[in-house]
């Protein structure tokens, strides 16, 4: 089971970081959405960029040196959205070869608050997490 869950991370941050790269690593946190349903894979992302939520089509909307933008042309969307499908459509096969069920959807999230806080540690950060999804499931 751990192998499963090894290979599984692994195309889990390979996502994360096909979108960091989109961004050249300038994203305060990354949010992926994947699904796989009836044969159907599709994915989308945004960003938040000096604090402002973008779609990845709108990433220079939050660029503050203009001087400075991404590549937001369509191939290169369409080679980003490509991967992450290819991913979901590895973790499929990953999950019929160790007979595990697929997940429908994933809501992936990357942040970098550990590495700009200064007061903070993981564990604060998680207990805040938990308190977060208990206060939604109420």
């Amino acid at each position: 089971m751990r192998e499963f869950e090894d290979q599984f991370s692994e195309l889990q941050g390979d996502m994360i970081s096909i979108c960091l790269e989109y961004v050249e690593d300038q994203a305060d946190e990354v949010y992926i959405y994947a699904s796989h349903a009836e044969g159907i894979t599709g994915s989308e992302i945004f960003y938040l960029i000096n604090d402002t939520y973008v779609e990845c089509h709108k990433v220079n909307d939050a660029v503050r040196d203009r001087d400075e933008q991404y590549d937001v042309s369509g191939n290169r969307q369409s080679m980003v959205l490509r991967i992450l499908c290819e991913d979901i459509k590895k973790m499929k096969l990953l999950c019929i070869e160790y007979q595990q069920a697929m997940p429908i959807e994933m809501k992936l999230v990357y942040e970098l608050l550990h590495t700009i806080h200064d007061t903070k540690l993981p564990e604060d950060f998680a207990d805040e997490w938990f308190e977060e999804v208990k206060r939604n499931k109420l």
